[in-house]
């Protein structure tokens, strides 16, 4: 579906940043959970983001879960359920977001997509490692952090995943093994 569809658009337009978007509408974002807080504070903003990214002819919106995680959201004072309907509810909003602009697309141009942010594991540290990559787990223990992740965000139905910021090239490995399963 994604090739019939998208093989004769010669260019696509990804959006533009979350955090730094809800930062400029006044939404406070010095959390260890950044962009992800807003997932529970401020669900709306983030939908009206998505939205105006969509608005402005983006073919692709990416979800405010870089730094959202299950165990995360946990610290938070989630339970492990609530954590992730939050993690769905990154899609969600990017999904509804998308639908209700979609609509007024031009009609030979494609259905926009939602992809789905995927961060380090030093997101979820929240140390600044997440561009350093100086933190050490197995591959097995990377794999089982990203992987209910991963599941949560392609069950709420994201087309694509954005793995982003990736600097330890152990954890890479280990997300790509994980995506051969």
């Amino acid at each position: 579906n994604f090739e019939r569809e998208w093989k004769k658009v010669p260019f696509l337009v990804l959006d533009g940043a979350m955090g730094t978007e809800l930062a400029a509408r006044g939404f406070d974002t010095d959390d260890a959970l950044w962009s992800a807080k807003a997932l529970f504070e401020q669900p709306a903003l983030i939908c009206a983001i998505h939205a105006a990214y969509y608005a402005v002819g983006a073919d692709i919106s990416t979800s405010a879960s870089y730094q959202a995680t299950v165990e995360g959201f946990e610290k938070k004072g989630f339970d492990r359920k609530e954590a992730k309907e939050l993690m769905l509810r990154s899609v969600k909003l990017t999904r509804e977001a998308r639908d209700a602009v979609a609509k007024m697309r031009a009609a030979n141009l494609p259905h926009p997509m939602v992809a789905a942010s995927i961060g380090p594991y030093g997101a979820y540290l929240s140390d600044g490692s997440e561009y350093r990559g100086d933190y050490n787990l197995s591959a097995d223990e990377f794999k089982a952090f990203h992987e209910s992740r991963i599941r949560a965000v392609l069950d709420g139905g994201a087309a694509l995943l954005a793995i982003e910021t990736m600097p330890s090239f152990n954890e890479t490995k280990a997300i790509c093994g994980l995506l051969e399963q």
